[in-house]
């Protein structure tokens, strides 16, 4: 095995070619396909029921705690950075529609290894990352039953590690000069009060299991069904936040703004993954390519549109639930929303944003559930995983032997796990699959500039548009720099170096990002490099930068084990290396 064959890549004629074949197999070993059934108002509400979700009813509320009003500002800053990696997406799914996403696309540009480690990664978005939504989904179901005077015993409806691990929260928050929110101190508690099965505690969490399985049944019998079912279900919840704006207004008190941001940039910063983690999704419709009716026209439409829409309803929310509530008030729980209304009178309203949840966070976790199957469809096709994953249900056209083990693989982890992690390794997946695509995009433009049908490159319906960066981007690092720098506290904070390597270290992800900067910057100035790609590498850059060594560290350590994985069967049953 030479070094060079670990990044062959796979011409997008021979990507399109293969498809026309029909390679998959059924389960009776005849030819079967998956059923175009998507249009973009589907591919639409698959994007806003992936982005609204989790993070309007979850993970805003943190935000907002820790940032203040401001934290609406971040939510546009994100907002552009996805919008960037979203033209990505859009040319790519233009130019390859197939299912597969970021992986296909890697696979393309990059070679077989990146596009191992990219469908690896992807992991972490879909799968991992819907372990996060369940134990959300399970919050959201007791403070529902609460509502009725229902509660259901805590130690069935917590994951373990976030029981085990809520006294070390509480501890560090302390030491911030944070008050602990009394859901963390009803954790604490329950760590210590719960009953145990040979000296350990027994805490598990039975309603996110059971919300997986529900989702994975739903998404095994069909396309057309999960549809029906995403469609319904993004109606309710957008009639629901759109009467939430309307009737929050009313009681907003703009003193409650005021300061815009109280605990600055490092404040409004600490709310990025839970941010972020929000808007990840609009990435999955890509992975419905073969199931849509026009993937060439309909998918860029459909991401694009899904981002415009669910930044509006965020910025909107966040603004509202500042005005109406005093940020240092907000609870840190899920109930946040409801509970801003409750406390101005408005109970039965809590109550519908409490149900409100519930059909929000499940529509979240059906959009991801349907793209993680069909990732591995296509490694499979590939040859880089089984072929087991590839095959297809003669009636119900899915890929049914994926989509069970990815049930397998959230609901059994989301029983014990801490959602906080796994929201942090999710982002940092994602975003490593988004600097990806937006420099797979880069590596796209250059050569079609070369030749219009080098490596078989077709013309795509839809192109990110070109914005010549040569002098803008420079320009705006330096102004970026310029503003950042002359503050001497963010200068203090960005570079510690008189704290030690124990406080620096965290920051090293940070000092990467400046050198990647500024070789972007240069190479921009001489090749004349597409502004939207580039600003898509280095926001995304900037976003993941900001997760933290103790992230980094994790996530190295699940590539390595990937990478493993690759070589000891990937590299060895790929059909390029046949």
């Amino acid at each position: 095995m030479s070094w060079k064959n670990l990044f062959r890549t796979k011409p997008i004629n021979v990507i399109l070619e293969e498809v026309e074949q029909h390679p998959e197999l059924s389960e009776h070993g005849s030819p079967s396909t998956l059923r175009r059934d998507l249009g973009v108002k589907d591919l639409t509400a698959f994007g806003i029921a992936a982005i609204i979700g989790a993070g309007i009813f979850s993970t805003v509320g943190k935000a907002c705690f820790n940032g203040g009003p401001a934290v609406s500002l971040l939510f546009i800053g994100i907002a552009v950075a996805c919008g960037f990696s979203a033209l990505c997406y859009a040319e790519f799914a233009s130019r390859i529609p197939i299912a597969g996403s970021a992986y296909t696309y890697s696979y393309a540009v990059f070679g077989e290894l990146i596009a191992w480690i990219i469908g690896w990664d992807l992991l972490l978005e879909y799968a991992i990352g819907n372990v996060t939504v369940a134990i959300s989904w399970s919050s959201n179901l007791t403070n529902f039953l609460h509502g009725f005077g229902i509660d259901l015993p805590p130690f069935l409806t917590t994951s373990f590690l976030e029981a085990k691990n809520a006294a070390g929260k509480i501890a560090i928050m302390v030491a911030d000069g944070e008050v602990p929110s009394q859901g963390m101190i009803g954790l604490k508690n329950l760590w210590l009060t719960a009953p145990r099965v040979f000296g350990i505690p027994f805490i598990i969490n039975i309603p996110a299991l059971l919300i997986t399985i529900f989702i994975t049944m739903l998404v095994y019998v069909g396309i057309k069904e999960s549809k029906r079912f995403a469609n319904g279900m993004v109606l309710f919840k957008v009639a629901v936040i759109l009467m939430v704006i309307a009737i929050g207004v009313f009681y907003v008190v703009p003193g409650n703004w005021t300061p815009f941001a109280p605990n600055g940039v490092s404040g409004v910063m600490k709310g990025v993954s839970a941010v972020f983690f929000a808007y990840i999704g609009f990435d999955a419709i890509s992975t419905t390519a073969e199931e849509c009716k026009d993937p060439q026209r309909d998918l860029p439409r459909g991401m694009i549109y899904s981002l415009i829409i669910s930044t509006l309803m965020y910025v909107a929310v966040a603004l509202v639930l500042t005005g109406m509530i005093h940020y240092s008030k907000i609870q840190y729980n899920e109930a946040f929303l409801a509970s801003a209304f409750k406390n101005v009178g408005l109970n039965w309203i809590g109550g519908l944003i409490a149900f409100s949840a519930l059909i929000a966070t499940a529509s979240v976790m059906l959009v991801f559930q349907i793209g993680q199957p069909r990732i591995w469809m296509s490694m499979s096709r590939d040859g880089l995983l089984p072929q087991k994953f590839a095959q297809v249900h003669p009636k119900y056209k899915t890929p049914a032997f994926a989509t069970i083990v990815t049930g397998l693989l959230v609901g059994i982890p989301s029983l014990f796990l801490d959602s906080d992690l796994v929201m942090d390794m999710c982002s940092i997946g994602t975003l490593f699959a988004f600097i990806l695509v937006c420099g797979g995009v880069l590596i796209l433009q250059q050569r079609d500039n070369k030749t219009a049908s080098d490596g078989g490159v077709a013309a795509p319906k839809f192109k990110t548009p070109y914005i010549n960066g040569q002098f803008i981007l420079p320009a705006f690092v330096i102004l970026v720099s310029y503003i950042f720098f002359r503050d001497a506290a963010n200068v203090e904070d960005a570079f510690p170096f008189d704290q030690g390597f124990a406080v620096w270290k965290h920051q090293i992800p940070f000092y990467i990002f400046l050198l990647v900067t500024l070789y972007m910057t240069i190479m921009t100035l001489i090749r004349k490099w597409s502004l939207i790609p580039v600003m898509g590498f280095l926001s995304c850059s900037l976003l993941v930068s900001t997760l933290g060594i103790v992230n980094w560290v994790r996530f190295i350590v699940w590539m390595v084990i990937g990478l493993i994985i690759y070589f000891i069967y990937g590299n060895r049953h790929s059909k390029l290396n046949k």
